[in-house]
């Protein structure tokens, strides 16, 4: 193919990549704004509040994550029989998801309700808003039936090249949760609009409150998603059994299981890595909650790239089209640097701006910029492997993600945080140089992985027919 060709057929991609990008960018940009809304709108009764709506978050990521790692084996299964044509294969595979979210959210349930007394004090939370944080902790894992099917039955559709339907979802989720919040939170108040002044009724639960709004959002969430799914002409599991079918199953969980393990043992580095910061005092703790969550809406563009990454290179895999594979592979990574060097360079510049939303406090403030300017230099890295990883879940190749992602978390950032915080007394800023650090060596490693072509399941049979 001529280097023309080559640029043409590259060309050709980029409007398919947006199409499924720009979609669950948008969805990932209402939820960010709706934790920025969440995190400001506690923010105000105090940086205990913050501290205790922010003391559980790396436990919400654990349990998400784990949830969202199930749903990565219908990603493969569905994305690849919707390269080849096989229709009845999806819909079989819609039955079984929902399958999985019935096991997963009893079990979830169960499991978050019963131990929600306990996570606060294994993450090392000040006694005087351990309460708090528990209560917040429990109300917020009521629904998670309702979470695990907007994860599970959102990633079908996702799966299937409809990124649109999760994405409206979404909306009515962030816009349910911040109305909500705004009657909830804060009591009955008068406001001045237009020179009148009108009364706010407002029940003043605070950050009970807050909770209260994330669940029934939720709530909302997973119902709508639920019809949304049984309607689908794509994937309606209408008149198939929700009975275990070893051939979907087995498929899925061969690439679940590795996935679920990364995310599970990546996400309960991210508990360690949060306990140990817990215990630097509020001040840390308020300025690493923030800035997570302002640094959460700078990589917006690469997940939403991963998402198309996966499931295109998971349609193309499942046509067997190698050449469109590569094309794909080369235009999405150019993409994805371009992107990341952008918003890592308004995260630098903006981000005294960014912490100055969330918080009054000199402290916080100054300590969340001095992070938040670190990790946006690395960004750009970051996004390689994001994409890397995304094409090999289309795929179905989660078991090497799995051992790099693990090794990086345990291996460095939780090894390398643990020595500074703890023998050498260091700060905060230790702990997100240590976390940069792992994202260094996921880029390093992928792009090694990638280079070397052995994240391409087509090259070596591609090699073995020129050898007959």
């Amino acid at each position: 193919m001529t280097k023309n060709k080559k640029m043409g057929a590259s060309r050709a991609l980029i409007p398919t990549i947006f199409a499924l990008a720009w979609p669950t960018m948008l969805e990932q940009l209402m939820q960010t704004a709706v934790q920025y809304i969440d995190v400001a709108m506690v923010g105000t009764l105090g940086t205990e509040a913050t501290a205790a709506v922010g003391s559980t978050t790396t436990v919400n990521w654990l349990i998400g994550s784990t949830v969202s790692a199930i749903s990565v084996g219908f990603l493969a299964f569905v994305s690849q029989a919707m390269g080849a044509g096989e229709r009845e294969k999806v819909k079989r595979a819609s039955s079984q998801a929902v399958l999985a979210v019935i096991i997963c959210g009893i079990f979830f349930t169960a499991l978050t309700l019963i131990l929600s007394p306990y996570v606060p004090v294994w993450m090392q939370v000040d006694e005087k808003i351990c309460s708090l944080a528990s209560k917040y902790f429990f109300i917020l894992y009521t629904p998670m039936l309702f979470r695990c099917a907007s994860i599970i039955f959102g990633t079908l559709f996702r799966a299937s090249g409809d990124t649109k339907t999760p994405m409206l979802v979404g909306i009515a989720v962030n816009l349910t949760n911040v109305i909500l919040n705004f009657f909830m939170i804060y009591p009955t108040r008068e406001v001045e609009i237009f020179s009148a002044r009108i009364t706010i009724v407002g029940a003043g639960l605070g950050v009970i409150g807050a909770a209260m709004a994330s669940a029934i959002s939720f709530a909302v969430g997973g119902i709508i998603i639920s019809v949304a799914l049984w309607r689908s002409a794509e994937l309606s599991p209408r008149g198939y059994s929700i009975r275990p079918d070893r051939e979907v199953l087995g498929r899925c969980l061969r690439v679940a299981a590795p996935n679920a393990l990364q995310r599970f043992g990546t996400s309960l580095g991210y508990v360690a890595f949060a306990a140990m910061v817990n215990s630097l005092g509020d001040i840390s703790t308020a300025a690493h909650t923030i800035a997570n969550t302002v640094e959460s809406a700078f990589y917006i563009p690469g997940y939403g790239m991963q998402t198309a990454a996966a499931t295109l290179a998971g349609n193309a895999y499942g046509a067997r089209d190698a050449k469109k594979l590569r094309e794909l592979s080369r235009t999405i990574l150019l993409i994805e640097v371009m992107l990341m060097i952008i918003s890592g360079g308004l995260l630098f510049v903006f981000a005294p701006n960014m912490m100055t939303l969330f918080s009054k406090d000199t402290e916080v403030i100054e300590l969340g910029t001095k992070v938040l300017r670190m990790v946006a230099l690395s960004e750009p890295f970051y996004g390689v492997s994001i994409i890397i990883e995304g094409m090999m879940q289309g795929l179905g190749k989660t078991s090497m993600p799995f051992v790099t992602n693990v090794i990086g978390m345990w291996g460095i950032r939780i090894v390398g945080t643990f020595i500074c915080i703890n023998i050498y007394s260091l700060g905060l800023v230790s702990a997100w140089a240590c976390m940069i650090l792992h994202n260094l060596m996921l880029f390093a490693v992928f792009s090694t992985y990638f280079a070397m072509g052995r994240w391409d399941p087509m090259r070596k049979k591609k090699k073995e027919n020129t050898v007959a």
